[in-house]
């Protein structure tokens, strides 16, 4: 059923998204449907009082409490897959008149730039990372594919993040007594170093030709040695891991790759129903890009000696921002140009994915679903889908459901000892949600 109105299109997606978080029963649809009606009314209201211009994100901190937490004390023996505390019933919207980046003008106080702010700690990672993959290794050859990717091009949005929330955290307990240990800069080395690692080897599955604005690393060598490198930096990552003598930070490290090689498997089936369809999608969201922020900043978190609770805010900052990133990035994949993005775009659809844009097109245009069945390999398969989802409301259902994340993460950041930092987790919310690349 697609939305009557613009006004309305969160409440499509609260309906879609709270029938999957309280399973199949009618009784859980009806209870659902309960809850939509009353948070999606709040945030007409909401919309309403500041407007949605293209890019402005007015943060409301007043915003309902999301309603993750009503997933999270369900009980724990439903085994449905949207009670995992990855998945928010959020959402969001997004206008494409104009493609602009803006900061958001409610809160002026706020612009600090997060990349200037942690300069001092940044500029070495990319150095740091090289030096520890030269210590493993003198074979020339898996050391130049090994650190192919680590040229300081990337966005290095995770290790930004996790030393923001380092830092932030650390004040927050410490106050001026406060720095950046040791062990935190390390978890955000680990962090790139993980990704790093799930990219070259997705470069290998996804048969990539660009990445970053230049070859990928499976066209400048051979799959096997690829494959090799990849698992290369995963073994140096997890030896760094080790090193933190944290046997709790482990564990949460660990979760990570484990995540990601499930993620990578959910990523390569279909579910029949839109349901099922959507909170697969959601849950494989979380596993292969959400997981990865989310536990890095519960990791330096806990380095600091924190407790269980802020722990569990750092941790809830991070999912929320992650879920976004990736809902952006596959929005992005529909309506940026290739030079910008540094790859190919439209390239999930050629690899046979449905993400986020499609699965909210398929309500106004069913004839996708058997598109998505068949993994658009039929001929024009991937033209027609692509010209339905910038038909459908399918974009602006994605932006709606990224942003609302991202207010969850600013809301959880404002829980946090006011500084310049907990400010910097404040615009890197901001910041993921206007990216252009």
């Amino acid at each position: 059923m697609a939305c009557a109105g613009s006004s309305r299109l969160c409440v499509r997606v609260q309906e879609k998204l709270l029938l999957c978080q309280w399973g199949h029963a009618q009784a859980s649809r009806r209870r659902a449907a309960s809850t939509t009606t009353a948070a999606a009314t709040s945030l007409v209201q909401n919309a309403a009082s500041v407007g949605f211009k293209p890019f402005r994100i007015p943060f409301a901190y007043d915003q309902p409490q999301c309603l993750v937490s009503a997933a999270m004390t369900a009980s724990s023996s439903c085994l449905h897959p949207c009670n995992r505390p990855e998945v928010l019933t959020t959402a969001t919207r997004r206008n494409f008149a104009t493609m602009r980046t803006q900061q958001p003008g409610s809160m002026p106080e706020y612009q600090v730039d997060p990349y200037l702010l942690l300069d001092d700690d940044l500029k070495d990672v990319y150095g740091y990372i090289r030096q520890a993959l030269r210590r493993n290794t003198y074979q020339e050859e898996l050391h130049e594919i090994a650190t192919y990717y680590f040229d300081g091009q990337g966005k290095a949005i995770r290790p930004m993040v996790a030393i923001l929330v380092a830092r932030a955290i650390n004040y927050h307990m410490y106050k001026e007594n406060s720095g950046l240990l040791t062990s935190q800069r390390e978890v955000a080395m680990i962090s790139e170093m993980i990704h790093t690692a799930s990219l070259v080897h997705d470069d290998v599955i996804d048969q990539s030709d660009f990445r970053r604005g230049k070859p990928s690393v499976n066209v400048m060598w051979n799959h096997k040695k690829v494959t090799m490198a990849g698992d290369f930096i995963l073994a140096v990552a997890s030896m760094m891991i080790a090193k933190l003598r944290n046997d709790d930070v482990t564990l949460v490290l660990s979760q990570v790759i484990t995540d990601l090689v499930q993620g990578e498997f959910m990523q390569l089936g279909s579910k029949e129903t839109e349901n099922e369809r959507f909170a697969h999608y959601l849950t494989k969201t979380y596993r292969k890009t959400a997981s990865l922020i989310a536990n890095s900043v519960k990791s330096v978190t806990m380095l600091a000696g924190a407790d269980e609770e802020l722990a569990e805010v750092a941790y809830q900052y991070g999912r929320n921002l992650g879920l976004a990133f990736q809902l952006v990035d596959d929005l992005l994949d529909f309506v940026s140009s290739s030079a910008a993005m540094g790859k190919p775009t439209a390239a999930d659809l050629k690899l046979g994915l449905a993400t986020a844009p499609v699965l909210f097109a398929c309500e106004k245009y069913p004839e996708l679903n058997p598109m998505i069945m068949r993994r658009f390999q039929e001929p024009g398969d991937v033209e027609k889908a692509f010209e339905l989802v910038h038909k459908s409301r399918g974009l602006e259902q994605t932006q709606f459901l990224a942003k609302q994340h991202c207010q969850e993460a600013a809301r959880l950041a404002n829980l946090i000892a006011e500084s310049p930092y907990q400010k910097g987790l404040v615009v890197a919310a901001d910041y993921v949600l206007n990216r252009m690349k």
